[in-house]
């Protein structure tokens, strides 16, 4: 076509030529936006400067996603990029929000292009069209913002070699994506919002503190973004972490923090800019239900809500009340379709995750703020008790947990003072995420939830309610866990005297407290104290609750665990045989009590001398766990490394070794490095190291593991002082004896401040100082060290305790390498017959004590020293 030539086109009508002047070439229609001052870069420009022409010829991108991503910049870019290239001779910009503006739009565009004015507007549309499918000019239109699918209908620019069409749109309905060219686009990365914040503000560097902070609160929206940077810039001394705060009032509504003017002419506020699609989605099938829906999303995690949470029956009761009609899962699965379609929020099919932005979700709540109290109380405790219907009682998945324990905290923010109530005290859904974080291994998480958690019950509560008491207990005894059972002693000692004052003796909460405070009481160095505390609140908790109870049944296992450590090895080994046997009958084989107590059980029969038995017991343990729990679950590593303990136990200390080094890389992934079980075991990895004639390697792992666990815990952490312990015996075995016993004796300086005299780290130490007396040569000292220590061992553990019973054998020693043979002797006649008595012939001590007073034997009929 001549650049001056007539109309041109399929004339449908009789039109009239009005004599009007032609077209220039290039020719633009429609008003294109200006580019945005400090436009970032984004993939989807070059998805659009790179077109798929599709099935049928032209190039047809619709590009989609949620009000505020920056649709409308990205078309405009590519606009701007062919007009000033000089690569298109029809520009046509369509604000595509109405089938009117459209048609309107294209009879402009008719006239232009052909000469021609049609009295029919939908003349003019035809011979538009016509054009576009007949010229050889390029030709590029773009339809922004397009509301409605039906709005297009028979409006569709033809596929065309000549030209191409661009559609941006927050639809993503198939009417409009099938076909052609879908571009889905999202929020800024990270690192846009960060430049783009720079760019904005970087004039007055100071302005940017907590720039990428904010970026992370704004959800990274470019629309939130541009409107933040104006209104900061419009106030001399506003910065980044000035509107962090102001953003973070809940007082403050999103509408009161857009500038006075908005920037790069937008047309509404970030708060207005999804009025029309949350307007609109709600009268889409099912009709009315789409808007409380979002309603409930809004009040969620916006990084991921399972969809299984919205379609529990607590969620679908109160729709149903909601509405005034009966809803089933189906309809809020068509809700969230709904969602979708207007891109005010995603649905993972293959995850079945909905995910919505943080500040739609704002928008939606703050203008719910006149919904009553009771309406809105009965929409949070719906929510709750949804994420508590779905929480599964073992938590093989550590995402899906995850995604429930952020959803009860978010609800828990977004609602406030509606989860509580002095009558019904907190919703159980957030003690629930609570202990989640401590089953799947996050025990410092765990403790600094329930620090959260109590400080909210005092303050909606009060410091007596049952509540807060236990939230209380639940703080002391999560902190014992990751480390500090010292300070969970006191704490629950103190609590405890609270709990009976104010509820009672016979009070759950009471007794809960009771348990938590006798198993922790066994890290403070009185296990016949701990036997006899437990034995008195199991007599309780069979009255209170009855025998088959699990709560019972866990004091059971903790009772008898305690009389292993008081000694009683197999006491405690027959206890826990007993319980077993209980517990078969009371619970289902796959419950985690069931898999606690058979642990424990093959724990004690190692204990009893049969490592062979424990490990071959470990191994069974381990399919079992792996089938129930899954492979990362705390409980299946910790089984793991047991199995890897006894094992080296057995004999085969290079096995050990391996098993451990498998355990660690597995737990580094899972728990990360400063969890207190993966310093464990990278414990017990060096420690079998040694025990598998590396001692230098073993000194070496515990001086490193040192530095970490000192950082994480503490000096005066008992973890710190026990591996403290452990590097200086090392140090000693690879030789440096001089060396290890000066470390020990400042070790047992420390130990004697912190921990006490009768603390079983602290006789450990003593152990280790007489052992090195002994082997630099002073046999008499070592004797008479170990002397005091065995009185002081049968006073803390009592006679029939191991320890108590090495260290009887240990002093024989160092008696007859003192020169008196014959009193070595004669010590172990009495110690054989305990052993026999206490540990019977089958275990691994009694032989070696038989063996070694045959030795002392010979040795005192020997004549001379």
């Amino acid at each position: 076509m001549a650049a001056n030539s007539g109309a041109a086109g399929v004339f449908h009508a009789p039109v009239t030529i009005n004599g009007r002047a032609l077209v220039s070439w290039p020719h633009q229609v429609g008003a294109v936006p200006p580019q945005a001052h400090r436009r970032q870069e984004r993939p989807a420009d070059r998805m659009l400067d790179a077109p798929s022409a599709g099935d049928g010829g032209g190039a047809c991108q619709v590009v989609t996603g949620l009000g505020g991503v920056g649709k409308t910049q990205l078309a405009a870019g590519l606009a701007h990029r062919l007009w000033h290239a000089g690569k298109v001779d029809l520009l046509v910009w369509v604000s595509a929000t109405s089938r009117p503006a459209v048609v309107t739009a294209y009879a402009q565009a008719a006239t232009d292009v052909t000469g021609a004015e049609d009295a029919d507007p939908e003349q003019a549309v035809s011979r538009f069209l016509g054009w576009l499918a007949t010229t050889t000019r390029r030709w590029l239109v773009v339809l922004d913002d397009v509301d409605d699918p039906t709005d297009l209908r028979g409006l569709w620019p033809p596929r065309s070699g000549a030209g191409r069409t661009v559609v941006t749109t927050r639809r993503v309905d198939s009417a409009l994506t099938a076909g052609r060219q879908h571009i889905t686009v999202d929020v800024f990365t990270p690192e846009e919002s960060t430049d783009y914040l720079t760019g904005k503000l970087g004039g007055e560097p100071g302005r940017l503190e907590q720039a990428a902070d904010l970026a992370d609160d704004l959800g990274h929206l470019p629309l939130a973004l541009a409107q933040a940077a104006a209104y900061i810039l419009d106030r001399r001394a506003m910065t980044c972490a000035g509107y962090r705060r102001r953003l973070a009032d809940r007082r403050r509504q999103l509408g009161a923090l857009a500038p006075g003017v908005l920037p790069d002419d937008h047309p509404h506020a970030v708060a207005v800019t999804w009025s029309l699609s949350i307007e609109r989605v709600d009268t889409l099938p099912p009709a009315g239900l789409t808007r409380p829906v979002l309603e409930l999303v809004a009040l969620l995690d916006p990084n991921g809500i399972p969809a299984e949470v919205l379609t529990a029956p607590a969620v679908l009761d109160h729709l149903a009340v909601r509405t005034g009609e009966p809803v089933e899962a189906d309809d809020v699965t068509d809700a969230l379709d709904n969602l979708a379609r207007l891109s005010l929020a995603t649905l993972d099919e293959g995850t079945g995750v909905v995910r919505a932005h943080r500040l739609l979700q704002r928008v939606v709540r703050e203008s719910e703020e006149a919904v009553d109290f009771e309406q809105a109380t009965a929409r949070a405790v719906a929510v709750a008790t949804a994420l508590l219907t779905v929480w599964p009682e073992v938590e093989r998945d550590r995402e899906h947990a995850q995604a429930l324990r952020d959803n009860t905290i978010a609800l828990h923010t977004t609602t406030g003072s509606l989860l509580w109530s002095t009558a019904g005290g907190g919703h159980p859904v957030l003690f629930e995420a609570g202990h989640s974080f401590g089953r799947t291994g996050q025990v410092l998480a765990a403790g600094r939830y329930f620090q959260t958690l109590y400080d909210t019950a005092t303050v909606q509560l009060g410091a007596e309610h049952p509540d807060t008491l236990s939230a209380r207990a639940y703080l002391a005894a999560w902190l014992g866990r990751a480390g500090d059972e010292l300070g969970a002693v006191s704490a629950l000692g103190e609590l405890l005297a609270d709990a009976l004052r104010v509820l009672g003796p016979d009070d759950s909460t009471t007794l809960m407290i009771r348990g938590h405070l006798a198993f922790f009481r066994s890290y403070a160095g009185d296990p016949a104290g701990v036997a006899s505390t437990s034995e008195e609140l199991l007599a309780d908790a069979v009255r209170v609750w009855g025998p088959d109870d699990p709560t019972t049944l866990t004091i059971r296992l903790n009772l008898a665990g305690s009389r292993g450590e008081a000694g009683d090895v197999a006491g405690a080994l027959s206890a826990h045989e007993e319980l077993l046997a209980d517990a078969l009958r009371v619970l289902d084989p796959d419950d985690p009590l069931m898999l606690a107590i058979r642990v424990n059980t093959a724990a004690w029969i190692g204990e009893t001398g049969d490592a062979a038995g424990a490990a071959a017991t470990f191994e069974e343990l381990r399919t079992e766990f792996l089938r129930v729990l899954g492979p990362d679950h705390p409980d299946t590593l910790a089984a793991r490394q047991a199995l890897a303990t006894w094992r080296g136990e057995a004999g085969d200390a290079a096995g050990a070794v391996s098993a451990f080094e498998e355990l660690l890389g597995d737990l580094l992934r899972v728990l990360g490095p400063d969890h207190p079980n993966t310093l464990t075991t990278r414990g017990s990895l060096a420690n079998w190291h040694g025990r598998a004639g590396d001692a230098a390697g073993a000194a070496a792992a515990y001086g490193e593991l040192l530095v970490d666990v000192r950082r994480v815990f503490g000096p005066d952490h008992q973890n710190t002082l026990s591996a403290r312990n452990n590097l200086a015996a090392w140090r000693g075995e690879a030789g440096d004896v001089v060396g290890a016993m000066s470390a020990h004796e400042e070790l047992l300086a420390d130990v004697l401040r912190v921990l006490g005299p009768d603390q079983w780290l602290t006789l450990a130490v003593r152990e280790r100082l007489a052992i090195w007396r002994g082997r630099v040569g002073d046999a008499a000292g070592a004797a008479a060290a170990y002397e005091e220590l065995v009185v002081d061992r049968l006073r803390v553990f009592g006679p029939d305790h191991p320890d108590t019973l090495v260290a009887r054998a240990l002093l024989a020693d160092w008696r007859g390498l003192a020169g008196d043979a014959a009193g070595a002797a004669s010590a172990y006649d009495e110690l054989l017959a305990d052993a026999l008595r206490v540990l019977g012939p089958d275990h691994p001590y009694t032989p070696i004590f038989s063996a070694k007073r045959a030795r002392w034997r010979a040795a005192a009929a020997r004549p001379g020293p």
